[in-house]
């Protein structure tokens, strides 16, 4: 219990110091944007690739990517169910909000402090989950809301995940893992140095993009949006305690329940025409809900 919440305190004083840099004028925001692509580029394909180096893949493990798309369609659904009296950009900001799970800038970081056996578990949910992500929410949110506006065709959804980095490290490794084939000792000692390097550049980007100032009249959504988010993520860990799965299982899709609001789900509620200072708010408090409530559930699991 001690190391978890001594880890669990370490990666909240990477963010506050990200933070407090920030407030000192030493990075700007804007540093923020740079350090993101190093870690979507650079560092997180790096984690990718030593965590996945010994993965035995099974039928189990296949289901997760299943899981990934179906959760995120469960909570697309609550979102709507709970939104349908406010207007259309609420309604879609609601839903872009509760939705998606924020695996590589802070579910895999978070994970690999505590437990890096659990990453191949996490990554196999994190490619159904970055399927969503890429434009399968926005297919799914889009049609339920009724929006007219253009929705992203399924050469769209599969140019963004050809683009995306991490997901093509997911997919290289689990080939090559499902024909056994193992890449050179050398290919790991070279990669481990800037795969370490993740969980502080992660969680130092976090304390950058913090945004703690919002005018009151915004406040009532914002808190709508958070409780929806996270009664909703609460329940369904509830739901995933009681099933007969493996305990490292079960301990992925609880602490994935009540992760932070996505990147994506950032960039597309302004797409629908929510204000930026909204949903960056918004996600800024998610982040600092959602550390203490993935130690606690670690603890009780």
């Amino acid at each position: 219990m001690r190391a978890v919440l001594l880890n669990s305190l370490g990666l909240f004083g990477i963010i506050l110091i990200g933070y407090l840099t920030k407030r000192l004028s030493l990075f700007v925001k804007a540093d923020g944007s740079m350090i993101s692509k190093i870690v979507v580029n650079v560092t997180l394909p790096a984690a990718i690739i030593v965590n996945l180096r010994a993965l035995d893949v099974e039928n189990q493990l296949l289901l997760l990517i299943l899981a990934g798309i179906l959760l995120n369609i469960v909570m697309i659904v609550i979102g709507h169910f709970f939104s349908k009296k406010q207007e259309q950009v609420e309604r879609e900001f609601l839903m872009y909000s509760v939705s998606g799970y924020n695996i590589g800038n802070f579910a895999i970081p978070f994970v690999q402090s505590f437990m890096p056996q659990a990453i191949p578990i996490l990554s196999f949910f994190d490619i159904g989950n970055s399927v969503m992500l890429a434009g399968g929410s926005t297919v799914v949110i889009e049609g339920i809301s009724g929006s007219n506006e253009k929705r992203p065709s399924v050469k769209n959804v599969m140019g963004r995940l050809g683009r995306s980095v991490p997901f093509l490290c997911y997919l290289i490794m689990l080939c090559l893992r499902i024909f056994e084939i193992d890449l050179p000792a050398a290919v790991f000692q070279v990669v481990e140095p800037i795969a370490n390097a993740n969980t502080f550049l992660s969680m130092f980007m976090i304390g950058l993009f913090l945004e703690l100032r919002l005018p009151k009249k915004e406040l009532s959504l914002v808190w709508r949006v958070l409780i929806i988010k996270y009664a909703g993520g609460i329940l369904l860990a509830a739901l995933f305690m009681f099933l007969p799965l493996p305990t490292i299982i079960k301990a992925v899709l609880c602490l994935v329940s009540v992760g932070p609001i996505t990147t994506f789900g950032v960039i597309n509620s302004v797409t629908a025409g929510m204000r930026a200072e909204v949903v960056g708010f918004t996600s800024s408090l998610s982040f600092l809900i959602s550390l203490p409530l993935m130690t606690s559930l670690l603890l009780v699991l």
